[in-house]
């Protein structure tokens, strides 16, 4: 199993998670960023959503990989991000 899904609760704003596990009896912290990006306009339509979606994920810091892109509603959508481990 690669991945543990854990129900956080509902997001407002932009959030900062950390998370500490044991993986055979090492600790580990794993770092999480949910983003929350707003469509332009009034009423954009879903070309134009998509057009804000890969700009959003294009340029956000490469530290940092996208994990999940939550339910959209009529004015924004959450992304969740990974920080990237450094390999040692």
């Amino acid at each position: 199993m690669r991945e543990v899904v854990l129900s956080i609760p509902t997001l407002e704003a932009e959030q900062n998670l950390e998370i500490n596990v044991r993986i055979n009896g090492k600790k580990k912290t794993l770092k999480y960023r949910v983003e929350i990006i707003h469509w332009e306009g009034t009423a954009p339509t879903s070309e134009e959503k998509v057009t804000v979606l890969k700009h959003a994920i294009k340029e956000y810091d490469k530290n940092w990989e996208l994990i999940q892109i939550g339910a959209p509603d009529n004015d924004k959508i959450p992304l969740m991000f990974r920080k990237k481990s450094i390999a040692k």
